[in-house]
């Protein structure tokens, strides 16, 4: 019924948006007289803001064609590498890298957004490496006879996604798959596996939510499990190749991310209609920009989505050294020189100060030399990996990193 109830509303904003936009559009027509008094500006302002509030949005493109490097510009490619059920390999490169450049896999997180939300990330460190992505899929489109997709095959992909890229790879992980990316390497790292990966970057991750909980810790941490299976489980409605499939949906987790700053999104909302009045449409499309990709949103399968909640939030099993890959125990200190950089950002309120630190603590197989911590000042969740903090200060730091390890 959750799901369904959704799709009846989204019905129904979709017309609703569409109305909005026609009239926004006839309202700023210079041939009519209403648009030239006082009110016609405003009232097509607002009629635009709703109708963008209001439209669905699909999975986004990477959309990016060219990189620019020291003024001049290359031509970038996109390729799928290997395809999975549910998530492809993409690797981005482009003429200007040398052949022996650095490749780095680029985990996106599986939270609800897609992985074109790394487009930021994507698209500077492709300057100096051959960036491989992990494209996550909505599971709503994933017909339910390819079966579960849980923490475990998750961290399976990592493996087989490092063994397609070949020896000699880093990885990188944004946000939640810090933890997954930590234990493939820890697990690749007791196999003496050829395709460990050099380095392993993880920014903003919820190692260990003990340290400095946020909004989203405490939420995990007041629910017992079988509330979050009882209340924000749904199952995926006929009209979808995963029909049948049972899911967190993506709209439920933007709702939750929305209200936990609803006073800032409704100030940006409100900006975006003074920007529009004034005729300042530059600084408007800054904003519907960064709304068309932060609501663009997909599904996660139940077991994954639960079994993170349990064993990230709630029982913390990483870091105290309980944390279980298809029957093994995970071992930490098998770490011995995979290269840590920890990077967080001082007004994260997703993930606190300290939670991605803690990887350092956790690895006593390596040497101090091997480890490096960052934390970057006035810097939220997402300026970690975008915006010019990102461009300009950290990721130089991430790619001095990766040389300094890379043999």
């Amino acid at each position: 019924m959750l799901y369904s109830a959704y799709e009846m509303q989204r019905a129904w904003l979709n017309g609703a948006s569409a109305w909005a936009s026609a009239a926004a559009e006839l309202l700023n027509n210079p041939g009519l007289p209403y648009g030239y008094t006082g009110l016609g500006p405003a009232t097509a302002s607002a009629l635009d803001v709703f109708a963008h509030a209001a439209a669905h949005y699909g999975k986004p493109r990477f959309d990016i064609e060219t990189i620019a490097i020291d003024g001049e510009e290359y031509p970038a490619t996109e390729a799928v590498v290997l395809h999975k059920p549910f998530g492809d390999l993409l690797r981005f490169s482009h003429d200007g890298l040398p052949e022996d450049a650095p490749r780095l896999l680029l985990v996106a997180p599986m939270s609800g957004h897609y992985a074109t939300l790394l487009r930021g990330t994507v698209r500077r460190m492709m300057q100096k490496c051959v960036v491989y992505v992990t494209d996550w899929a909505d599971a709503r489109d994933v017909p339910v006879e390819e079966g579960r997709f849980d923490l475990d095959d998750y961290i399976d992909y990592l493996h087989e996604f490092l063994e397609e890229i070949g020896e000699g790879a880093h990885m990188m992980a944004v946000c939640q798959p810090s933890v997954p990316a930590f234990a493939a390497t820890a697990m690749m790292g007791a196999e003496k596996h050829p395709c460990r990966p050099k380095t392993l970057t993880m920014m903003g991750g919820p190692i260990d939510t003990r340290r400095s909980p946020t909004g989203v810790n405490d939420l995990a941490m007041q629910r017992p499990i079988e509330w979050f299976r009882n209340t924000v489980i749904a199952t995926v409605p006929m009209r979808y190749a995963g029909a049948g499939r049972r899911v967190y949906p993506g709209f439920l987790q933007l709702a939750g991310f929305m209200s936990m700053n609803l006073g800032q999104h409704i100030m940006s909302h409100y900006e975006m209609f003074k920007h529009l009045t004034v005729g300042d449409q530059e600084s408007a499309d800054r904003t519907k920009d960064f709304y068309d990709e932060y609501r663009s949103v997909c599904d996660m399968t139940a077991e994954f989505y639960l079994q993170t909640v349990e064993e990230v939030f709630q029982k913390h099993s990483l870091p105290k050294g309980e944390f279980v890959h298809r029957g093994a125990k995970i071992d930490l200190g098998a770490i011995t020189d995979t290269a840590i950089f920890a990077i967080e950002g001082e007004r994260d309120d997703i993930s606190g100060l300290g939670q991605t630190k803690a990887a350092l603590d956790l690895t006593p197989g390596l040497k101090a030399s091997q480890k490096k911590y960052l934390m970057a000042e006035k810097v939220g969740h997402y300026g970690i990996f975008n915006g010019s903090r990102w461009r300009d200060e950290i990721a130089p730091a991430v790619e001095d990193w990766i040389v300094s390890h890379g043999r």
